[in-house]
């Protein structure tokens, strides 16, 4: 049994602590991270799974960016705990965090990742989207949320530091 909720301030350093133990040291130095600086996070979006002792057992964050100009999520990051792995919990996570971005109205979804494992969930590499360097360009992934949403859509990867417009 688990419950996911969304995160809250009270989160913060056990959500925080995950990614540590996840991800290499210096993960904040990674392009993706220079815009999420000073920007809010997609509040509705950012989501914890809890087993039901409590325990964290896997966490995903959503940042407002634009692409070209056009308002993005970038997804990411999304971590489940090693002990953890294998059960499917990011596969849920990506799938509910989706599936409430579309009922919010976001059009496109962005992320940095390894494109086997995001394909399940329809992502693609974007051509002409450009990441911060350094990105390496062959992952850099999109999904549209709505049919269309990415046509004409390239260009510079910027911080969005308006989410509501």
């Amino acid at each position: 049994m688990f419950r996911l909720e969304e995160e809250t301030p009270d989160d913060y350093w056990e959500v925080e602590g995950l990614y540590d133990l996840c991800f290499a040291p210096g993960r904040e130095a990674l392009s993706s991270y220079r815009l999420r600086d000073g920007v809010r996070k997609v509040d509705p979006l950012c989501l914890v799974l809890r087993d039901g002792e409590g325990v964290l057992a896997a966490v995903i964050r959503y940042w407002p960016v634009r692409v070209g100009g056009k308002p993005t999520l970038l997804l990411g990051p999304v971590a489940v705990h090693p002990t953890r792995q294998g059960e499917g919990l990011g596969g849920l996570l990506i799938r509910e965090s989706l599936a409430e971005a579309r009922r919010l109205g976001w059009d496109r979804v962005l992320l940095v990742g390894d494109a086997p494992y995001y394909r399940r969930f329809g992502f693609e590499k974007r051509e002409g989207v450009e990441m911060p360097p350094p990105t390496n360009p062959e992952r850099v992934l999109g999904l549209a949320l709505r049919p269309g949403a990415w046509d004409g859509v390239a260009g510079k990867v910027t911080r969005f530091t308006d989410p509501a417009g």
